[in-house]
């Protein structure tokens, strides 16, 4: 399977797909229409050298996801939280009152994204970086020494963050998003695969993926492991909140690392890379979900906004040309079907 650098996240009732500087969602409305919006990709850091380092560009990289995948549901939301009042409001303003109103609600949208995103990162690190640390430490009232105490805050983030996902995936509107997410992997793999991207061969597809985030969540785990009981080892730390604070400021460090070996995966073939790999596309099967037919259509739109994937399969393969006549005729025979409805 050759790479295609596209990247996807999964919001509600749509998907958010980025390839290079770019970045589309499509929005499955409650009217069952497809509303899609395409908007250039803007990373925080503005140094395109500094965004070449390994590690460094992971960090980043994390950030940017946090920023644009907040910015994304948001989006999505609001279109299934718009009450009818709001709706009459905004019909009842024109012109300049318009665009004042406007222009305060994106200001309000933008603050509340970044209390969102804040939230978010303090809860994550809280829940799955500190609290095992703390638990694990009770050991030492045993006579534990600090690498025992690391594995058994390991073996505790693994569970808690295992029990997160599996709480979570019993919610009717996150069984959802998990098919969304079935339905980005399904679009990626049937690209990367050599497949013209019709909702037969979608829906055919597999919905596990090596770039996905969940793998990455994975190896966060695993590499915090090594870090800690590494860092610990070389430097003595005595006191528990300063350990606390280590770990916390590590945690870019160790994001950074883990998206080199996400992308290194995601590029690789290589048999020891795979097998590294599977644990995270096991837990896959946790947050992705088989996805309906127009689940898979809602996520060919997302693609198709930044991605010409025509083009892609006549640089990489050499059916290309059969594959994409047969998407032609399919979709001719669609467009006739809806003519005589």
């Amino acid at each position: 399977m050759k790479s295609s650098n596209i990247g996807g996240q999964a919001v509600m009732e749509g998907i958010m797909m980025r390839h290079k500087d770019v970045y589309s969602i499509a929005v499955r409305k409650p009217d069952k229409e497809i509303e899609v919006k395409v908007e250039d990709y803007k990373s925080v850091m503005k140094n395109k050298k500094i965004l070449s380092l390994p590690i460094i560009r992971g960090v980043f990289s994390f950030i940017d996801s946090l920023v644009i995948g907040t910015k994304c549901l948001m989006y999505s939301a609001s279109f299934f939280e718009e009450e009818e009042e709001e709706k009459a409001k905004k019909e009842a303003l024109s012109g300049d009152e318009l665009t004042k109103y406007e222009a305060k609600q994106k200001k309000q949208e933008n603050v509340l994204m970044t209390i969102t995103m804040i939230f978010s990162v303090v809860i994550s690190v809280g829940l799955f970086m500190v609290l095992p640390y703390l638990i694990a430490s009770l050991l030492r009232k045993v006579g534990a020494g600090e690498s025992a105490v690391t594995v058994a805050e390991a073996f505790i983030r693994i569970v808690l963050f295992l029990a997160y996902l599996v709480l979570i995936s019993k919610m009717q509107d996150i069984q959802r998003v998990f098919m969304y997410h079935g339905a980005e992997h399904k679009c990626i793999n049937c690209v990367e695969s050599g497949k013209a991207l019709t909702v037969e061969n979608v829906m055919k597809s597999s919905r596990f993926h090596k770039r996905c985030g969940t793998s990455f969540l994975f190896f966060v785990i695993i590499i915090s492991i090594i870090f800690f009981i590494g860092f610990f080892a070389i430097v003595p730390v005595k006191t528990m909140w300063m350990r606390v604070v280590i770990r916390v400021l590590l945690v870019p460090v160790v994001a950074g690392v883990s998206y080199e070996f996400i992308r290194l995966a995601g590029n690789s073939e290589n048999k020891v890379v795979a097998l590294l790999s599977k644990p995270g596309l096991c837990m896959q099967k946790l947050t992705t979900k088989e996805p309906t037919p127009d689940m898979a259509e809602v996520a060919i739109m997302a693609v198709e906004a930044v991605f010409d994937w025509k083009v892609y399969l006549r640089e990489n393969f050499e059916n290309a040309e059969g594959e994409i006549k047969k998407a032609e005729e399919a979709e001719h025979t669609a467009g006739e079907a809806n003519d005589n409805l």
